[in-house]
This record gives C-alpha cells, sequence and structure tokens, in this order.
C-alpha cells in the first residue's frame, strides 16, 4: 500500500508490492530493449542491494511483472519511488519516464482487450551526466523499485489528485480549501458531478466538463466546519472522501485525510494555531542496514516511537522528499515535518540541475501538501547562497513554492553563515552549525550563536533581521562501543560533550524557535567519492542510535536536556 490507509473503495485498485522478476545488465547476454529472459526475482518495495551479490551494484536492472487487462478502464500505474531513474513500459511500449528516487509518480495507459499486461520497469542507480541530484554524497542512493507499486483501474474520468489547504475561522471553527484535479483518458468529452465531503458536511459541484484527453482543475470551499485543531498533543484527523458520479452512478473515489491547523510566521516565532511553537527533533535519512532506503512501515514507526522517547516533536527529511506513509505516521502521531525538496550540496552548473531540481520540487509538492504534518517547505541544502547565480537559482526554486503553496513557510538550511546573501528570500533562517566537530570547540558554541545571530540582526544580513532561526544541522560522530576517558573524536564520551552543550545553549535560546539535531541513525554513504569513503565504516557516524537503532551513550544526553526543556515550559513539547 502507498498510504497507511486506505484511499479508494470504489476505485479497483491492486497492490503490486511482492516478488517481480528481475536481472540486471550483467546477467543479460541479449542486446533487444527489454530483457528475453530474467535471472533473478527481487522483491517490491526492496532496494536491490539488499539481494545477496549486488550489496554495491550500481548499475542497470529490469523489473517485470504481469498484471490483469481491462478493456473499459484504464491502467493506471502508481509508483511510490524508484530510484533513481525509471522507465516504465507496459505490453512493450515505453509509457513513461522519470528521474529521482524520492518522489511518486504515474501513468495511466489505454484500456486493452487483453486478458494480461506486461508491464517492464528499467532502473538505473548510475552517477554521470544524466544526473544532477543523485550523485557521490554524504547519503547512499540504492537502487530498485524502492516503495510501494499500485495498479488502479480508472473510469474515463477520474480523480487525479486532491488538495486540501485548512483555514480558521470565526468562532473557533475551520474552512477547507479543496481543489480536485479530474483526468479525462477517454476520446470523448464528458460532465461529472463531483461531490466532496468531510466532518458531516457536504459541497456539491453539478456539472463539470472535462474535454477529451484534457486535466480540469476544480475548486470546493467548505465553511463554517466544527473540527477540533490538530496538534502535536491532539492529532486529530478527518476524513476527506471526493466522489465522481456519472448521472446517479458513482464512477471514482478519493479519500485523503485533513488535519486542520494553520502555521504562520510573525516576527521571531512561528506560530501553530496562533500559539509560538518550538520545535524539537533530528533530521532522518530513509536508510536501514537490512532495508536501505526501501524501509517497511513497522520500522518508520518503530523510529518514531525512539524519536518520541527522545523528546522530540520534529522531524526534518533531510535531504529529500519522504515515502508517503512516514509523512502518515507524522500526521496520526502529531510529529512536525520540515521536507524539503532533493537536493545536498549540488552542483548549480549542472546541464540538467533546474529541469531536475524543479521536477522535484513541483512533485513533492503536488503528491504531498495535504499532509498536515508538514510545517515547513525546504530546498537546497548547503548549495550555493552565496554568489549572485547562486542567489537566481535559490530564489527560483523558494517562490516557485511559496506560490504554490502560500499556507506554509519556506526555507534552506545553510552552512555559509555571514557570507550568505539568500536570507531575503526566506519566513525562517536555518543554519547547519557543526561548532566541536568540524572547526572551533566545544567552548565555542555558545560565542559563536551569540555572533552569528548579531549578524543576523543587522542590516549586513541583507534581509534576514527579525526572522525566526532554526538549528538545522548540528552535532558530532561517534562509533558506537568506543569508549576513551580522554574523550577524543569518534568516543561517544566526546559526543555527549558536543551535543551536551549545543543543546544547553540551543534549547534555551529566546531566538532559536527549532532544533534538528544531526542525526537520529548512522547512515551508509557513497563509497566511490574519495571524500565520503574517509568516513569510518564508510557511514556518517553521528547518530544519537546506530544505523541498527540502538542507543549510543549521548542518547540519554539528549532525552535529558528535552525532559528538562520542557519542564521548563510547563511540561509541553
Amino acid at each position: 500500500m502507498l498510504r497507511t490507509f486506505t484511499e479508494h473503495r470504489v476505485r479497483e485498485v491492486v497492490g503490486l508490492d511482492g516478488m517481480w522478476d528481475f536481472t540486471t545488465a550483467e546477467d543479460r547476454r541479449d542486446q533487444a530493449v527489454l530483457p528475453k529472459r530474467y535471472a533473478r526475482s527481487c522483491g517490491v518495495p526492496q532496494a536491490w542491494e539488499q539481494l545477496p551479490g549486488l550489496e554495491g551494484y550500481r548499475g542497470q536492472g529490469w523489473y517485470r511483472r504481469r498484471v490483469a487487462g481491462d478493456s473499459a478502464r484504464a491502467l493506471r500505474l502508481v509508483f511510490g519511488g524508484v530510484s533513481h531513474t525509471a522507465d516504465v513500459y507496459v505490453d512493450g511500449t515505453k509509457v513513461a519516464h522519470h528521474y529521482d528516487a524520492f518522489t511518486p509518480f504515474a501513468v495511466t495507459v489505454a484500456p486493452t482487450k487483453r486478458r494480461e499486461r506486461e508491464v517492464v520497469v528499467a532502473v538505473d542507480n548510475q552517477f554521470g551526466d544524466h544526473s544532477a541530484l543523485h550523485i557521490g554524497n554524504d547519503y547512499y542512493t540504492y537502487g530498485g523499485l524502492t516503495r510501494p507499486v499500485e495498479a488502479h483501474y480508472v473510469a474515463p474520468i477520474y480523480i487525479e489528485r486532491v488538495h486540501a489547504v485548512p483555514e480558521q475561522a470565526r468562532g473557533g471553527r475551520w474552512d477547507l480549501a479543496v481543489t480536485v484535479r479530474l483526468h479525462n483518458w477517454s476520446a470523448s468529452s464528458g460532465t461529472r458531478r463531483v461531490v466532496a465531503r468531510v466532518a458531516g458536511s457536504e459541497v456539491e459541484l453539478a456539472r463539470v466538463r472535462v474535454a477529451a484527453g484534457a486535466t480540469v482543475s476544480k475548486s470546493l470551499h467548505l465553511s463554517g466546519l466544527a473540527v477540533k485543531a490538530w496538534s502535536a498533543a491532539a492529532p486529530q484527523l478527518y476524513d476527506l472522501d471526493i466522489a465522481v458520479y456519472e448521472g446517479d452512478d458513482q464512477v471514482d473515489d478519493l479519500r485523503d485525510r485533513v488535519g486542520f491547523r494553520a502555521v504562520a510566521v510573525r516576527g521571531k516565532k512561528l506560530l501553530l494555531n496562533g500559539k509560538p511553537l518550538l520545535l524539537r527533533g533530528y533530521n532522518r535519512h530513509e536508510d536501514h542496514p537490512q532495508f536501505g532506503c526501501a524501509i517497511p512501515v513497522e520500522a518508520m514507526r518503530h523510529d518514531l516511537y525512539l524519536l518520541r522517547d527522545l523528546g522530540s516533536n520534529f522531524v526534518r527529511t533531510c535531504h529529500y522528499p519522504n515515502d508517503r506513509r512516514f509523512l502518515d505516521l507524522c500526521d496520526e502521531m502529531g510529529f512536525f515535518v520540515w521536507e524539503e525538496s532533493h537536493a545536498r550540496a549540488i552542483n548549480f552548473k549542472h546541464p540538467r540541475f533546474r529541469e531536475q531540481i524543479m521536477d522535484s520540487t513541483v512533485e513533492m509538492l503536488d503528491w504531498h501538501r495535504s499532509h498536515p504534518s508538514i510545517i515547513i517547505w525546504g530546498c537546497l541544502n548547503e548549495c550555493d547562497s552565496v554568489s549572485r547565480a547562486g542567489a537566481k537559482e535559490h530564489a527560483r526554486v523558494l517562490k516557485y513554492i511559496k506560490k504554490t503553496d502560500p499556507s506554509r513557510p519556506v526555507t534552506f538550511a545553510s552552512n555559509k553563515g555571514s557570507n550568505d546573501v539568500c536570507l531575503g528570500l526566506v519566513d525562517i533562517v536555518a543554519w547547519n552549525r557543526y561548532t566541536g566537530w568540524y572547526g572551533g570547540d566545544v567552548a565555542g558554541v555558545e560565542p559563536g550563536l551569540k555572533h552569528i545571530l548579531k549578524w543576523l540582526h543587522s542590516p549586513q544580513s541583507q534581509g534576514g533581521a527579525g526572522k525566526p532561526v532554526i538549528l538545522s544541522e548540528f552535532g558530532g560522530g561517534a562509533i558506537r562501543g568506543l569508549r576513551d576517558a580522554r574523550a577524543v573524536h569518534w568516543t561517544e564520551e566526546y559526543q555527549c560533550q558536543v551535543l551536551d552543550e549545543e543543546l544547553r545553549v540551543y534549547l534555551g535560546h529566546p531566538d532559536v524557535i527549532g532544533t534538528a539535531i544531526w542525526q537520529f541513525c548512522d547512515v551508509r554513504v557513497t563509497p566511490e567519492n574519495r571524500w565520503w569513503v574517509s568516513r569510518p565504516r564508510t557511514m556518517n557516524n553521528k547518530g544519537t542510535v546506530d544505523e541498527y537503532r540502538r542507543p549510543k551513550m549521548v542518547y540519554d544526553v539528549v532525552k535529558r536536556r528535552h525532559a528538562e526543556d520542557r519542564k521548563k515550559r510547563g511540561g509541553r513539547l
């Protein structure tokens, strides 16, 4: 399943998770576009690195699965994520191309009289000129169909997407702005009735005409809803049901979930439902030694249990959009999320950069916009925010996000300090600072923050003055089990010293509204890159827990500091 709940009751949906035929370029002996034979099988969702013999495979693979044909309904294939480049073939014909492991995509194929259809997905996880975002990096690019896949059988006019934006109204009530996007795959225009229902209220569009082959978006507004607000303490969710009727017959449906909450920035404060909000949490990569990036929902839930035990209410999805099931869990459990489109220190001059960063950003907003847990949109982590050319790229992406979804603040995580020229573009200033790890010592944490804040709230920051601040990355590494009374680098003792001082300073500062420790768990890095392979164990070892989620000594330090912070604020997260 693509979600943690059932999205359709009228539309027929067939989950395609399970075993697919599979082969690699090294297995093949033919020169055809598609393989003549498949030497292996591979699970879906699964990273192919979990197969014996493919632990470090960077190359091409082909997946094959047969699905039922239908003569009246189109086949809509929905992919949660393919890492990192996919070409989709149905009955031998290429029907879709997609780049980026971390955003969903879908393709709709016309009906057939065949009883059975062949679906083949060609997957490539190689680095090269075709890939601006997936590069050798401080996290690993896996290969495969790494998120769930579904086959939908859709009527000629069907729901392609639904977006829901809550708005606070008078008297403690809420309004809901809903946009429904319909697509007509048939050769004839048609008129349909669209009904939206939520929390006992209903609104209808009597006649929506969709031309042949066209896509139409229509807005609906539900007013004065008597609902409970969504928050970390009470993550109340409501079913939003969209129904499409042809005459009196319901021909399609979609269910999403809505959390009624409003996010705003006022001066140096971040507000949730009009009240100041403090974010306490972690950066988290989708990475696991048993599953790669194809993490089962049970393991996702376990991560969130640990984060809650640590006293966290906040997750940054560094450095890419996350699996929708993880976002569903955050909706359900009351975690605040900063989600960002895929980028980490990438080259703006790469010939595919502009196309690929915008595709990632567009798809992130299109597929994930209705999640109440997402309260901040981000982009372009540690990229060029010091040059005039770099500022133009930041402005292009940030302005698109803000125009598309003005209901959330925007930011990017910067490691450029007082050299940054892009802080006038954001609603929230976010800094990655590793005082005591990459530079300086632990004693420099407090004076370093004081110095950079003084610069920020001055005219020299070029638009950053007076804005909220999040410490978006900080911390230090440790090898679990490496103990030394001298507390040298890579010992658990030194990691404790670094984070204890950082949390003491950051949690208590009135200008800091959020902290995101780097990072939740140790993760695999790219071994092909000389810089990253120099890391011990070829891992980023800054986790509070190791890759198997076993706590390090620093776990108790973080838990204690978060508990002290809550106590000062009357027990609130």
